[in-house]
């Protein structure tokens, strides 16, 4: 139960749902800026970003937002839920490309501090080839979604415990994005 009246069912409305329901007025803003941002024209697959967005709200400890993105990347990438897993466990182990090795690297630096980005390693996601607009791109995602966490965390919306529910909020946003 949120630490609010949403004045919803959050059985039926949990996370963020509840959040943008009670004040509509932002959430419009909030989804454009997850449509974006998610789903956006960018070099970075739907996939990937959603999977930076998983691991920053991973990282934050949000579990709400953690669990929603991470069934949403794993629904758009090629090794699905199990890479996303792998990612979240230990991303120096997981088998992924150096390029998004470095650019989660960058934005696990952004979620603690922004300040502590440093030229190594924005130079680092250079070297493995990451461009100027994906450097842009993956330090918003951080920002964003460490905005996001603390909304949902802040107020302590619901967390529902079946995966189902998250499988099915992935549906919904890949058929029909984020403004939905």
């Amino acid at each position: 139960m949120a630490h609010i009246d949403l004045g919803v069912d959050e059985r039926r409305a949990p996370g963020i749902v509840g959040l943008l329901r009670y004040r509509p007025e932002t959430a419009g803003p909030l989804m454009d800026l997850a449509e974006v941002l998610l789903r956006g024209p960018s070099s970075l697959t739907r996939g990937e970003r959603e999977l930076i967005a998983a691991y920053v709200s991973g990282r934050n400890g949000c579990d709400f937002c953690r669990a929603s993105h991470s069934a949403t990347a794993g629904a758009q990438l090629a090794d699905g839920p199990d890479l996303v897993d792998r990612v979240l466990a230990d991303l120096s182990t997981a088998p992924v490309p150096a390029k998004l090795r470095a650019l989660l690297r960058l934005a696990d630096t952004v979620r603690e501090d922004g300040r502590a980005v440093t030229g190594e390693l924005v130079d680092a996601a250079r070297t493995h080839g990451a461009t100027d607009r994906e450097i842009h791109d993956v330090v918003l995602i951080a920002a964003a979604f460490s905005m996001y966490n603390r909304y949902v965390d802040g107020l302590g919306a619901a967390t529902p415990d079946d995966p189902r529910a998250y499988a099915m909020s992935a549906q919904r946003i890949l058929t029909a994005g984020y403004r939905a």
